[in-house]
C-alpha cells in the first residue's frame, strides 16, 4: 500500500475568523496580534491576504506592521475563540481519519493510505466541510510523506489544492526555492547561497558527504535527503508535553511588586488547567523575568512530590520570585512546569 500523507492548512486563520464574524472587513487589510494596539510591543499572529501585500507577516512587531500599512485594521488576537473554531475543524479531519497529527491551531497532517477513495475525493470533502462547519475556507497538499504534503499545501493559497507525487520531485519540488524545505533557515540558505545552491534542485546535485562536512552529519544528510523528496517521519497520533509555559509581555515596563504578583498568579492558574487537561502532575516549576534592559533571568524550584494542585505549584513560584531581585523594572513574566508524571485517579 502506497502512502498517502494530507497536510491542511487554514488559509490567514486568525484573520479570516475576525473578517467572517465582521463582515465589513473582508477585502481589507486585518492585522491581528497582541492587544491590538500598533503602539505596543506585540507582533503579528496573522494578517490577512490584503494585509500581506504590504510586507506584513507574522512575528512581525506590531510596530512595522503599522508603518507598513498604517490603515490596516488592527485586532486583538482572541485566541479562545480560534481554539473553538480549529476543534471544529479537527473533529472534521478525524471523521476523514483516526492517524491525524495535530501541529498546530490552523493545520495538522492526516494519513489517507488505507482510505478507498481517490485524493481529490478526500481532499473536496474535507474543503467542504470545513467551510460548512466554520464558514472559512484552507488548503490542502497531499504527497508520499509529510515533507511533501506540506509543501504541496503552501503552493496554491488561500483555498488551494495540490498534490505532489514521486514523479512530480523534478518538475515540481526542485524548481523551487531552497528556503522552502523544512530546516532551511535563513542561516543554512546563507551558507547554501555561497555554495551556488540557490533552488532545491541545486541541493539535489550535492553530494552527501559535501553537505556533511559544511552541515555536520546529521543535518547535512537531512538536507539531501529532503531535497531528494524522502521524508519518512511518521504520523504522530500523540505527543507527551515536554513542558506547558505562559508568558506575558507588558505594553509598558511595570515595577509594582503587587502587579508582578497578581500576573503570575494568572499565569500560574493558566498552567495549572492546561495541566490537569493532559491528565499530568509536575514537578519542577520555573518563573522567567525579562527586564527593561532584556537581562533576563529564571529560577526554578522541585517539589517534594509532583503535583497538580494550584495552591502547592503557586508557592513553588512566589518561592522562586522571593530569589529574583527586582531593582529594574519588569518588561516580560513568564512560568513553565516540566518534568511531568501521569495522574493516575484510584
Amino acid at each position: 500500500m502506497s502512502r498517502r500523507i494530507l497536510h491542511m492548512d487554514m488559509d490567514a486563520f486568525f484573520a479570516a475568523v475576525e473578517q467572517r464574524r465582521r463582515p465589513e472587513l473582508i477585502g481589507k487589510p486585518v492585522v491581528v496580534g497582541g492587544m491590538g494596539d500598533p503602539s505596543s510591543r506585540g507582533v503579528v499572529a496573522t494578517a490577512s491576504y490584503e494585509a500581506r501585500v504590504f510586507g506584513i507577516h507574522s512575528a512581525m512587531p506590531l510596530k512595522i506592521a503599522y508603518k507598513l500599512n498604517p490603515q490596516a485594521v488592527f485586532l486583538p488576537a482572541d485566541f479562545e475563540t480560534y481554539e473553538e473554531e480549529s476543534r471544529k475543524v479537527k473533529k472534521v479531519l478525524r471523521n476523514i481519519s483516526p492517524l491525524m497529527e495535530d501541529v498546530g491551531i490552523d493545520e495538522a497532517f492526516l494519513d489517507i493510505s488505507a482510505i478507498s477513495r481517490s485524493s481529490l475525493e478526500i481532499g473536496k470533502e474535507i474543503k467542504e466541510n470545513v467551510m460548512a462547519v466554520t464558514g472559512l475556507t484552507c488548503s490542502i497538499g497531499i504527497g508520499p510523506n509529510k515533507l511533501l504534503a506540506k509543501i504541496a499545501s503552501d503552493m496554491k493559497k488561500p483555498d488551494g489544492y495540490t498534490v505532489i507525487e514521486e514523479d512530480d520531485i523534478e518538475d515540481i519540488l526542485w524548481p523551487l526555492p531552497v528556503r522552502k524545505l523544512l530546516g532551511v533557515g535563513p542561516k543554512t540558505e546563507t551558507v547554501l547561497k555561497d555554495m551556488g545552491v540557490e533552488i532545491i534542485g541545486d541541493l539535489a546535485k550535492v553530494t552527501p558527504e559535501i553537505l556533511s562536512l559544511r552541515f555536520g552529519p546529521s543535518h547535512g544528510n537531512f538536507l539531501y535527503r529532503a531535497a531528494c523528496g524522502l521524508d519518512e517521519r511518521p504520523i504522530v497520533t500523540f505527543w507527551e508535553p515536554k513542558s506547558i509555559s505562559r508568558e506575558r509581555t507588558f505594553p509598558r515596563d511595570i515595577g509594582h511588586w503587587q502587579t508582578i504578583a497578581t500576573v503570575l498568579a494568572a499565569l500560574t492558574k493558566e498552567v495549572v488547567l492546561e495541566l490537569r487537561q493532559e491528565k499530568m502532575i509536575v514537578k519542577t516549576i520555573t518563573i522567567k523575568v525579562r527586564f527593561s534592559d532584556f537581562q533576563t533571568v529564571t529560577r526554578s524550584k522541585s517539589l517534594e512530590e509532583a503535583s497538580d494542585v494550584e495552591t502547592d505549584i503557586r508557592r513553588a513560584v512566589f518561592a522562586c520570585l522571593q530569589r529574583v531581585e527586582l531593582v529594574k523594572k519588569v518588561r516580560l513574566l513568564g512560568v513553565r512546569l516540566s518534568r511531568f508524571e501521569k495522574h493516575f485517579s484510584l
